[in-house]
């Protein structure tokens, strides 16, 4: 009776414990997590009919509370709504808080520290407290500009960044939504619209698995940058070499052939120079760089440009890892070195992968926010240039900018040529199959003093949709922002 009374007692005490623990996690370790969980329905509805600050860009509120009816004080309202949803995301009763809403949710709740004055200056008043502001890097010009660039119906996105600070200028994709219609205050209403907008090919309402920072693509040609750096790294190539050209490059043991790019003048000469191979892209010289130094060194080099890496906290909104694949074989590290096979990036990751080759080698963190304002106006966070890594040398990134410049001015790249400025850029063609590809083009001017960076990709496009609506664009892009 003694040891069953005592078994007793020792799985009471055990259950006591496991009930306080879970307690005591709840409140005080997991707290902070179980707050920001943008599905926990209790913070969302707690500070739902809250005066929220507004989302800023150019001066001009994107995201603002707004008077709502007896029911709801405040309404959140999102002004240009498809332009900037992919930046703003939704606070919705019933979906969560995505996008910039749910990364600078304390701030424009009021409840981060910066803010503890002010909420109890505005308690002492008998007052709600308000929000902090958030005003954003984004240009509206240009922003307006790149989401106009890319045609209704086609899916594609564009980044223009500073490369020397790592702010953005613009990041837009399509297709977008609009995000009033999920942010109601009727329930009904906000299911049958986001209902609807997940039927929409190609569209994602979570900013951190679609557009820019989220959407993993084949990155095509645009990888070859990556190749020529730890080729130069190397010591083994420099820019004297010659590189073999084949129309084919086959592999022992297997019927596969890797074929050499068609779209420019690759098939005119058996071997090439790197300014050449980057001019017209050909696939067979960057191949064989890669079989020739090896998976661990175009990995590395992949690596120090953001692949496999992080992209620092400056950017605050969730984004995707870049993919180079490990442990491939003869042919997939070939496939790999020209952006296919398993290679994946975000739009986001070649822009600041050519930032860095535009500043010397040096990649800066991407960044959204320039500044974080209180009630009164008070600046209480203004984000510095961050250096994120060195992705290579100066000496390096000088070389790979000359021949960029030579792939617009003589090469496939011609479309972005600016009159009386020199452009330096690349193309990338990602073969999807049935005839279709991911276009791209990733560049920066002048280049002699890089003041922007643009990466446009256009998906499931044949090569002339292509052409017409990447490098051209790009163009429009450079022209606009170094006129203003």
């Amino acid at each position: 009776m003694n040891q069953a009374i005592r078994h007793s007692w020792i799985a009471a005490i055990a259950m006591f414990a496991l009930i306080f623990g879970a307690i005591s996690y709840v409140q005080v370790v997991g707290a902070d997590e179980l707050k920001a969980n943008p599905w926990n329905r209790r913070a969302i509805l707690q500070n739902y009919c809250n005066d929220r600050g507004a989302i800023l860009v150019g001066g001009s509120a994107i995201a603002e509370s707004v008077p709502g009816n007896e029911s709801c004080k405040f309404q959140r309202r999102y002004n240009q709504p498809e332009l900037y949803a992919g930046l703003t995301g939704y606070f919705s009763r019933s979906y969560g808080v995505t996008g910039l809403e749910s990364a600078m949710d304390a701030q424009l709740a009021g409840s981060a520290d910066q803010l503890f004055f002010d909420r109890i200056g505005q308690l002492f008043l008998g007052n709600q407290p308000k929000g902090a502001s958030v005003e954003l890097t984004i240009d509206p010009k240009i922003q307006k500009l790149a989401y106009d660039l890319i045609p209704d119906g086609q899916r594609g996105s564009i980044v223009v960044t500073d490369p020397k600070t790592g702010n953005i200028l613009a990041m837009v994709s399509k297709p977008s939504y609009d995000p009033n219609l999920i942010a109601s205050q009727d329930v009904s209403k906000e299911q049958a619209a986001y209902n609807a907008a997940i039927k929409v090919p190609g569209i994602n309402l979570n900013p951190s698995v679609s557009g820019p920072t989220g959407a993993l693509l084949a990155p095509g040609s645009v990888f070859k940058l990556v190749d020529t750096a730890a080729a130069l790294k190397s010591g083994k190539y420099n820019a004297d070499s010659v590189l073999p050209n084949p129309a084919q490059m086959s592999f022992p043991g297997i019927q596969y052939q890797l074929p050499n790019y068609a779209g420019g003048n690759c098939y005119t000469r058996n071997t090439a120079s790197f300014a050449f191979a980057l001019q017209q892209s050909c696939n067979t010289p960057f191949a064989s760089i890669a079989r020739d130094l090896g998976e661990k060194a175009i990995a590395e080099q992949a690596s120090k440009f953001g692949f496999n890496s992080d992209l620092g906290d400056q950017l605050k909104l969730d984004y995707a890892r870049s993919i180079f694949p490990s442990n491939l074989d003869d042919a997939g590290l070939a496939q790999s070195a020209i952006g296919q096979r398993d290679v994946r990036a975000t739009p986001l990751q070649i822009a600041v992968m050519t930032s860095a080759i535009a500043n010397s080698g040096v990649q800066m963190a991407p960044n959204l926010i320039k500044a974080v304002r209180s009630p009164d106006l008070r600046v209480i966070d203004e984000p510095k240039p961050v250096a994120l890594r060195t992705s290579t040398t100066p000496e390096i990134a000088g070389q790979i900018t000359e021949w960029m410049t030579s792939v617009v001015s003589e090469g496939i790249g011609s479309g972005a040529a600016v009159p009386g400025v020199e452009v330096a850029g690349k193309t990338g063609t990602a073969e999807l199959g049935d005839g279709l590809n991911n276009s791209w083009f990733t560049g920066f001017a002048p280049a002699n003093d890089p003041q922007v960076s643009v990466t446009v990709v256009m998906q499931g496009v044949d090569i002339t949709a292509g052409a017409q609506l990447t490098s051209p664009n790009a163009k429009r892009i450079f022209e606009a922002v170094l006129n203003k």
